[in-house]
């Protein structure tokens, strides 16, 4: 029974690595040149995110807002900002729409844009279409293999799962069929005075066992992203009787109740109330008439850890709040919002992404080196004669 079962899992090791094996590579070479974006984008275009000198203090929100708008082309709108607790760093506004029945990733930025400005004398330093971002087609080539939300996504989604299922089938065929000390070694060492087929084979099994885990978080994040009815089974499974979240809308005022509140400059006096305690801020603007402003103050570098707030968009009410650290909301709720670092590696700090950009680098390379196994396997096998 036990050598059927490994028959089975060899099979599907074999076949799925080989049918899914260079969309894992592109998957795995773009992850890690996303796993330290930020930092790359910081060293790549310093004008773009610092300010040239630090003034004592900052201009309102609504100032910057109107600002940015007039430096966007004719037409579009602004639609988030985010901005730094480090006073060197500018304040990024950004405007998006997107396709989502486009076969291409040019046909699905219909346009993007992101207006970056200094918040102490209002200059715009920069404005950039985004969608020629170098790290946006990585990002897209990740997610999408640039071919379209419709085809690129199904296709990154699917190849995900059997990856997932490649990683654990591996397992099965890493564990050895008798155990000894010699079967040890090879395990979790690679015999370097061996021939280059063996060393080849021991990258492969060694390598893949120390990559196993974190590449099994990343598969599994990338599933609830992929699948909604995964993540609304997680998520309804561990919430458990936990009442599900409403979603806050906006109260369109009548005629009478109409007030000339400045919603922006209402949030922005919050913002710095509380951003000297917090990494950052971001602010979605609303997109429809019973939208909401929606702000998000991040205490770390680990986005989940963060507080939630609703305003309503014409009295400046706050509809809704939520704090990483309620313990009401759900365990599933609580997962998903750590779905993010879970999948960059940043919910374990920067050993945690250091540790991901390793286990990427192994999983490029793993479809490389199983295939030349298999090349090799299959040239030894002898031809049958003809009788």
């Amino acid at each position: 029974m036990k050598l059927k079962f490994r028959k089975i899992a060899y099979q599907l090791h074999l076949w799925l690595g080989l049918t899914s094996g260079l969309i894992v590579v592109i998957m795995a070479a773009t992850g890690c040149i996303l796993v330290f974006e930020e930092e790359l984008k910081h060293i790549v275009h310093p004008n773009r995110y610092f300010v040239e000198n630090v003034g004592r203090e900052k201009l309102s929100l609504s100032d910057l807002t109107e600002k940015a708008q007039k430096a966007l082309p004719e037409g579009l709108k602004v639609k988030r900002v985010q901005m730094s607790s480090d006073p060197t760093r500018t304040y990024v506004f950004r405007t998006l729409k997107m396709d989502n029945d486009a076969l291409t990733y040019w046909g699905t930025y219909l346009y993007y844009y992101r207006v970056y400005i200094d918040p102490y004398t209002g200059k715009v330093q920069e404005v950039e279409d985004a969608k020629h971002d170098f790290f946006e087609i990585v990002l897209d080539l990740h997610r999408r293999l640039l071919l379209g939300e419709k085809i690129g996504k199904t296709i990154t989604g699917y190849s995900t799962l059997i990856f997932a299922i490649i990683l654990l089938s591996g397992l099965v065929i890493w564990y050895p069929r008798k155990m000894s000390k010699s079967m040890l070694k090879g395990m979790f060492f690679i015999k370097t005075s061996a021939n280059w087929k063996r060393i080849n084979y021991d990258v492969h099994n060694v390598l893949g066992f120390y990559a196993v885990i974190p590449l099994l978080f990343i598969s599994y994040s990338a599933l609830i992203w992929n699948f909604e009815s995964i993540d609304k089974w997680v998520k309804n499974t561990l919430n458990g009787n936990t009442l599900a979240e409403k979603k806050a809308k906006s109260t369109i005022p009548t005629e009478e109740s109409k007030t000339s509140v400045n919603i922006l400059d209402m949030i922005d006096h919050k913002i710095k109330d509380g951003l000297p305690n917090k990494e950052s801020a971001m602010v979605n603007f609303p997109r429809t008439e019973e939208g909401t402003y929606y702000m998000e103050l991040t205490f770390g570098n680990k986005q989940y850890q963060n507080e939630h707030y609703n305003f309503d968009q014409y009295s400046g009410e706050i509809l809704k709040y939520q704090s990483y650290k309620d313990k009401n909301i759900g365990y599933g709720t609580a997962l998903k919002e750590r779905n993010y670092d879970l999948h960059t590696g940043s919910l374990f700090g920067i050993t945690g992404r250091i540790i991901y950009l390793l286990a990427g680098i192994i999983a490029a390379s793993l479809p490389i080196t199983g295939f030349i196994i298999y090349f090799n396997k299959k040239k030894k096998k002898p031809k049958k004669k003809k009788v």
